[in-house]
């Protein structure tokens, strides 16, 4: 028997990590997030606009050879699992890696 014991703080960053591995898990939403990364510009935002944001889907969807709502889909879960961020600025659109999740992730191994 193990001596393992999760605390509560322990227990919300299970199920944090949790749902961040379950993204992740797919394929997909893995390149997505990598390509992302890698296209990121200084302090790891993207500013664009909503037109962009949406010729970068079709450019994914092209790419990956998937349809573009598929890719809204994915950068939908990438989102609520806390992995990238987006705002709207009025006709811009932000999009960033949350850098600070991929530490935690890092840290936690």
């Amino acid at each position: 028997m193990s001596n393992f014991k999760i605390e509560d703080d322990n227990e919300r960053n299970v199920e944090k990590f949790s749902a961040i591995f379950k993204a992740l898990s797919n394929p997909n939403r893995l390149k997505i997030l990598l390509e992302l990364s890698n296209c990121s510009v200084t302090g790891g935002f993207l500013s664009t606009t909503i037109d962009q944001v949406k010729n970068c889907q079709q450019d994914f969807a092209k790419h990956m050879g998937l349809a573009p709502s598929t890719i809204s889909h994915h950068f939908k879960e990438l989102r609520q699992a806390g992995l990238i961020r987006i705002k709207r600025e009025g006709k811009s659109v932000i999009v960033s890696v949350d850098n600070d999740v991929l530490e935690s992730i890092k840290k936690l191994f």
